[in-house]
């Protein structure tokens, strides 16, 4: 199994009122980026979001700052909103990364969780499905030719011409990330695109259906279920105690997951429900490393994953505890797992300072 860390790069005042500068935020994240590749993790994702409460905007450049910090960790969009983007831009943009990288780059296209992108570049909700089939649709003909010839009905047909540069890997690995709709399970499926499941809230178990959903589909559309990979996307944070994880995790995640809640109407987060969710059937993967551990194989057993992406940072932490977190996940609970599950020990870079001291 793949295992690494995704983030939405949040940039929310701390619990005593700091806000980081926005210069300060990339520069840590950059070092949580260069921490995970030194320790061995798989994979970094970064999200694009536009509102005030998150930084990154544009993942590909916060991921090709990264690359040139790092070695080996692959470096994925978590998500790109392709629905309100120009998929030429997307796919060049990637390619350039995967260039820089060295063939590390991969695309996470999905819908989005939040609308703000949707005004901001002109697109109405109402075509919202429309836009993401329709844009996934050119953004996978431009990987596969380098001449294109499309035509849609929310961008300027393309006739003919050739799209540069080309990626170091061919084709340029695109995953689908998915909710709960199953609609969508299907579309990935039927393209043969590896899926992504993101699981924020609620029971592991009401997951399950989607991969089983996913596997159907793709047979059903002449695509053999074990050439494609299946990622869960979840929230967790680790620390040396049980407490200490609930206790350090919950005040941001109160935060972050209320004021979403009071714009979405959700009912408010209670400290009562973040514990009972931290328990073996919940979503959250917040604990001590043993904790963590049982929770990943435990997901592995519902779903059969082949990659394991945590979101740690739910809302704004210390830096020095992320990069703890971090440190847990890559030299405890990442070779565990792997152990557990009969896969090979990842490579570790025993030559940095950060993956050696940092404590």
């Amino acid at each position: 199994m793949e295992i690494g860390i995704y983030t939405f790069a949040e940039r929310t005042p701390d619990a005593s009122g700091h806000l980081l500068s926005g210069e300060q935020r990339l520069a840590d994240l950059i070092e949580e980026m260069e921490l995970a590749d030194q320790l061995g993790l798989d994979v970094f994702g970064v999200g694009e979001h536009h509102r005030p409460d998150f930084i990154a905007s544009s993942p590909a450049v916060v991921l090709a700052a990264g690359a040139a910090r790092t070695k080996r960790i692959r470096l994925t969009s978590a998500v790109t909103v392709l629905s309100s983007d120009d998929p030429v831009r997307v796919f060049q943009d990637f390619a350039t990364l995967d260039l820089v990288s060295h063939g590390r780059a991969e695309i996470m296209a999905g819908r989005g969780s939040f609308i703000e992108s949707f005004p901001l570049f002109g697109y109405d909700l109402d075509d919202y499905d429309e836009l993401f089939s329709e844009k996934l649709e050119l953004l996978l003909k431009l990987r596969a030719s380098e001449k294109v010839e499309w035509t849609g009905a929310h961008r300027a047909p393309i006739h003919g011409l050739s799209v540069f540069p080309r990626p170091a890997q061919d084709p340029l690995p695109v995953w689908v990330a998915v909710g709960g709709t199953p609609q969508s399970v299907v579309r990935a499926a039927t393209l043969g695109l590896p899926m992504a499941i993101a699981i924020i809230g609620g029971e592991l178990e009401r997951f399950k259906p989607m991969a089983d959903l996913y596997r159907e589909a793709a047979k059903r559309a002449g695509h053999d279920p074990a050439t494609l990979p299946v990622s869960i996307n979840s929230h967790g944070y680790i620390a040396d105690t049980s407490k200490q994880a609930s206790d350090e995790a919950y005040p941001p995640y109160f935060d972050v997951m209320g004021r979403i809640g009071r714009e979405r109407g959700w009912q408010p987060p209670t400290r009562a429900k973040f514990e009972a969710e931290r328990g073996k059937r919940g979503a959250l993967l917040v604990g001590d490393p043993q904790e963590v551990i049982d929770k990943i194989l435990y997901e592995h057993e519902l779903f059969a994953h082949q990659r394991f992406l945590m979101q740690m940072s739910v809302g704004t932490m210390p830096h020095a505890q992320i990069m703890h977190s971090i440190e847990l996940l890559g030299d405890v609970v990442a070779p565990a797992v792997r152990k557990a599950l009969g896969a090979p020990a990842a490579a570790r870079d025993t030559s940095s300072p950060l993956a050696i001291s940092y404590s």
